[in-house]
C-alpha cells in the first residue's frame, strides 16, 4: 500500500493572488493553491504590493493559504526564515524584480527552488533577445524544477538550451466547483470571451466575424475590453465590454457554442492551452477552436472539440450539428476536463513535481561500513 505523501511547506512568490485585475495569474494561483492546500499542504503566498493592484483586490484575504504583501526587496527579507525553512519555494513569471527575487530565493532556500512560468513562449522570446525583466539565463540551472504552462518540445528546449535540470509541464486548470453546467436560455449561437489582441484579431475575423456576415440569421457575441472603435461589427454580433469571472459560467451557458482563439506565440510553441478551453468545457459548452500542435493531446477533435481554419469550417458546425451531437460533444469534453484538467488534478501534478525535485535534491544516503552491497 502506497503511503500518503507528507505535508509540504510551500512558499510562492507570484505576480498576484489578491487581484485578478488585468492579469490571468491570480485565477491560476487561486485554483491551484486552493486545491494544493486541500491536500494538506501549508502554503504562504508573498506578493509585491503593486499600486496598480491595490485598488482592485478582489481576494484580499485568501482563506486557503497565508498571504502577505511586501513593498520591496528589503521588506521581502523579513520572510527569510520562512523561505529558508520551506520544503519548496516557487518564484513565478512576471514577478517585479524577478531576477533579484530569484537570486535571493536560490541563495536562501534550503529546500527546492522552482520557477513557475505562466508565460513560457514570451519568456523564451525574451531570453533569446537578452531581456532579463523577470528571469535571467544563469538562474535557470539552479531552479530545481521549471514548471511550464507550455509542454511538448519546449520542455526539451528548457533543459538542453537553457540548462534546466527538470522542465515539467504544469498547464492551467479550472476550478470545477465554480465552473459548472447551468440550465439557461441560449442567447447566442457562437460566443467569444477575450481581451482584444492584435495577433488574435485576424483569427477572430475568420472564425467569428466572417461567419456572422455570411449567416445573418445567427447570433454572435464578443465579450472583452480594449477592442478598437473602428472595428466594423456585423449587426448580428453583440458586444459586451466586460464579463466578470463570477459571471463566466452563465455567459457560457447562454452560448450554443463558444470560440477559442490562441495567441500567436502560443500557436508557434504549441502545447499551450488557454484556461478558456477548460473553463468553457467545464461549463458544458462545446468549443470551436483554432488549430495548433498539441491540442489533440487535450481533446479529441470531432468527438470533444471542433477545429476550424475559416468560416467554411465554422458554419457547418453551427448549422449542421444536431442538438444531440452538440450535447454529446459537450458531455465528452466536460468529462475530459473533470478527469484531466481540474484544479485538483493539477494540484496532484504539482505535488508530484515538487516531491520529485525534493527527492532529487536530497543528499545520497551514506552506506555504513560493513553493510551488504
Amino acid at each position: 500500500m502506497t503511503a500518503e505523501p507528507r505535508p509540504l511547506k510551500l512558499v510562492v512568490l507570484g505576480l498576484s493572488l489578491s487581484s485578478s485585475w488585468g492579469n490571468g495569474h491570480a485565477t491560476t494561483y487561486r485554483a491551484l493553491l486552493r486545491a494544493f492546500a486541500e491536500r494538506g499542504h501549508d502554503v504562504l503566498f508573498l506578493e509585491r504590493d503593486a499600486p496598480w493592484y491595490a485598488a482592485h483586490r478582489d481576494l484580499p484575504e485568501p482563506g486557503f493559504c497565508r498571504f502577505a504583501l511586501y513593498r520591496d526587496l528589503a521588506e521581502l527579507r523579513n520572510w527569510t526564515r520562512e523561505i529558508a525553512d520551506a520544503d519548496a519555494v516557487i518564484v513565478g513569471s512576471y514577478v517585479p524584480d524577478g531576477v533579484a527575487v530569484g537570486r535571493f530565493v536560490q541563495e536562501t532556500a534550503r529546500g527546492v527552488s522552482a520557477f513557475y512560468d505562466i508565460d513560457t513562449p514570451v519568456t523564451l522570446a525574451r531570453l533569446e533577445r537578452g531581456d532579463r525583466e523577470y528571469l535571467a539565463p544563469e538562474l535557470i540551472p539552479h531552479y530545481g524544477v521549471y514548471l511550464s504552462f507550455t509542454g511538448g518540445p519546449t520542455l526539451r528546449t528548457l533543459e538542453r538550451r537553457w540548462g534546466s535540470p527538470a522542465a515539467r509541464a504544469l498547464y492551467c486548470s479550472v476550478d470545477t466547483d465554480a465552473y459548472r453546467p447551468q440550465d439557461a436560455e441560449k442567447r447566442w449561437d457562437l460566443s467569444y470571451l477575450g481581451t482584444y489582441s492584435p495577433d488574435r484579431q485576424p483569427v477572430l475575423e475568420r472564425l467569428l466575424i466572417e461567419p456572422a456576415r455570411r449567416a445573418p440569421e445567427l447570433r454572435f457575441v464578443v465579450a472583452g475590453p480594449q477592442y478598437p472603435a473602428d472595428i466594423a461589427w456585423p449587426a448580428n454580433v453583440e458586444r459586451i465590454e466586460h464579463v466578470p469571472p463570477a459571471d463566466h459560467p452563465s455567459f457560457y451557458a447562454a452560448s450554443r457554442f463558444t470560440l477559442n482563439v490562441t495567441r500567436a506565440d502560443m500557436v508557434r510553441a504549441g502545447h499551450s492551452p488557454s484556461v478558456r478551453l477548460f473553463e468553457a468545457a467545464a461549463c458544458g459548452t462545446p468549443i470551436v477552436s483554432d488549430r495548433w500542435e498539441g491540442l489533440d493531446d487535450l481533446f479529441v477533435p470531432g468527438a470533444e472539440i471542433a477545429l476550424a481554419d475559416g468560416p467554411d469550417d465554422v458554419l457547418p458546425v453551427l448549422n449542421g450539428w444536431t442538438e444531440a451531437t452538440r450535447r454529446e460533444v459537450a458531455r465528452r469534453a466536460l468529462e475530459r476536463v473533470r478527469r484531466n484538467h481540474s484544479a485538483r488534478r493539477r494540484a496532484e501534478e504539482l505535488e508530484m513535481c515538487l516531491l520529485e525535485a525534493v527527492a532529487a535534491a536530497a543528499p545520497p544516503r551514506r552506506k555504513l561500513a560493513g553493510a551488504p552491497a
